[in-house]
């Protein structure tokens, strides 16, 4: 679920991080640039590791700053296919559920991947969203957010940029996490 990652990048030092030691100084700049963004193919960047390498220096003119090339590595957040993961829901629409983990929101649960056999109906406490119930032999089991949810990763995508964005659509999401709990133990923790 967390990997370290090796990174190289060139970055300018704006003039009132110079009174911090320059270690301090790059790591809060790499910080700005990083933290909470995703890298694409990499994933969701949490955290500065260490820093094993400044080089540089160099003031170009016309540019009061001066850039540095800084080796270091990132604490990223991509699970791999496959893996089993906790999270809380979100929300719920006809077309599946929406997972978060508290740092990350992006995780699509689709109405063919729950367990089956499911339906929905509407939620009367929230007016946009329904509550999916899994019919079983025994009787019948909500989902309804009070319990952590797990789920299997199916596949982690990266989708490109849109040139515009629909009026009313959902914002961006640089990556979507896109899981299933249709299989045995999966699902909210209080139905095993």
């Amino acid at each position: 679920m967390f990997y370290l990652s090796k990174i190289e990048h060139t970055l300018r030092l704006p003039p009132h991080l110079l009174s911090l030691p320059l270690d301090e100084a790059v790591k809060k700049e790499l910080e700005n640039i990083f933290l909470d963004k995703v890298i694409a193919d990499l994933g969701l960047c949490i955290s500065v590791y260490n820093i094993y390498e400044i080089e540089g220096g160099f003031i170009f003119p016309g540019e009061g700053a001066s850039t540095y090339t800084a080796k270091f590595r990132l604490i990223i957040f991509r699970p791999f296919v496959g893996e089993v993961i906790a999270a809380k829901l979100k929300e719920s629409d006809s077309n599946g559920l929406r997972l978060s983990l508290g740092f990350f929101d992006d995780i699509y649960i689709p109405n063919h991947l729950l367990l089956s056999p499911s339906n929905c109906k509407p939620d009367p406490t929230k007016r946009y969203e329904v509550i999916w119930t899994w019919d079983f032999d025994e009787g019948k089991l909500d989902i309804d957010g009070n319990d952590e949810i797990k789920f299997r990763v199916i596949s982690v995508n990266y989708p490109s940029i849109p040139i515009e964005q629909i009026e009313g659509s959902k914002p961006f999401a640089p990556m979507v996490i896109t899981g299933s709990i249709d299989d045995d133990g999966l699902g909210p923790v209080s139905w095993w």
